[in-house]
C-alpha cells in the first residue's frame, strides 16, 4: 500500500541577491537533498517568464519532491535547515501536495509517480505536470510553435494555476497547471484545436527524446503566490 505524496514548491526572488543565490542552489542545493531521508525523487526546476516563454525568469524558482508519505514532507517543511534558507531568501513560497492519480514515460530514465490508492473521490481538482527533454535537431520548430499550442490557455476560466518550468532553459521543460475539475481539463485537451494540433505535430514530428505526462488530485496548497487565490477546499 503506497503511501506517496508529491510536493511542488514555487519561490519568489524579487531581489537581486536574492535571484543569485536562487541560482546558486540549483547547483548547491543538491548535497542536501541526496541525504534527504524519505525523499525518493526530486528535481531543481529553474522558470520561464509568461506564456511559457523559454526565455528564463530568474525570480522564480520550483522544487519537486516525491516522499515516502506526508508524514515525512511535512517534516522536511517544518525542520529542515534547507528549507529554512529557502523561506529566508525568497519572499513567497507556494507549495502543492499532491498523489498521483497516473503518470505517462519518463523523468531521468525512470517513473518516480506511484498510483496513489487513498485518491478523494470527492475532490473535484486536477493537476498535470508535463515534461520532455527537446532533441537539439528539433529547438527551433518546437519553440515556434508553442505560442500556438498555448493559445487556449489564455484567459481559460478554469486554469486556476500554471507555470513553465525547467531542469535546463530551452531543451529540458515542463509545464504545471492546476483545473478546477478533470472535464475542463479533458475538454482543453480533447476539444483545443490548437492542442489537439499540437500533439499531432509531436507525433509526426517526434520533438522529444524523454517524455512525461503525469496527472495528480491537489489535495492541500499552503504558502501565497501574486494573482492567485488558493481554493477554500484546498486549504
Amino acid at each position: 500500500m503506497s503511501q506517496q505524496i508529491t510536493t511542488l514548491t514555487f519561490f519568489k526572488y524579487p531581489s537581486l541577491k536574492g535571484k543569485l543565490w536562487a541560482f546558486g542552489m540549483m547547483q548547491f542545493a543538491h548535497s542536501h537533498l541526496k541525504k534527504e531521508k524519505g525523499l525518493q525523487f526530486y528535481k531543481l526546476l529553474g522558470s520561464g517568464k509568461e506564456n511559457f516563454d523559454p526565455k528564463p525568469d530568474w525570480s522564480v524558482y520550483g522544487l519537486l519532491q516525491v516522499w515516502d508519505n506526508e508524514e515525512i514532507a511535512q517534516a522536511f517543511f517544518a525542520q529542515s535547515k534547507l528549507y529554512i534558507r529557502y523561506q529566508n531568501h525568497s519572499e513567497q513560497q507556494l507549495t502543492f501536495y499532491m498523489k498521483s492519480i497516473k503518470a505517462y514515460g519518463l523523468w531521468s530514465k525512470k517513473n518516480p509517480f506511484e498510483t496513489s490508492d487513498s485518491l478523494d473521490e470527492n475532490n473535484k481538482y486536477i493537476s498535470v505536470i508535463t515534461r520532455a527533454t527537446i532533441k537539439l535537431k528539433m529547438l527551433k520548430k518546437f519553440w515556434d510553435y508553442v505560442p500556438i499550442s498555448q493559445l487556449d490557455l489564455v484567459d481559460n476560466p478554469n486554469l486556476l494555476f500554471t507555470a513553465g518550468v525547467g531542469e535546463r532553459p530551452v531543451t529540458q521543460m515542463a509545464t504545471f497547471s492546476l483545473w478546477n475539475d478533470a472535464r475542463a481539463l479533458k475538454k482543453f485537451a480533447y476539444r483545443s484545436q490548437n492542442h489537439r494540433h499540437a500533439v499531432q505535430q509531436t507525433q509526426a514530428l517526434q520533438w522529444y527524446k524523454e517524455e512525461m505526462f503525469t496527472r495528480f488530485q491537489p489535495y492541500r496548497i499552503i504558502g501565497s503566490w501574486e494573482n492567485f487565490e488558493i481554493p477554500q477546499d484546498l486549504k
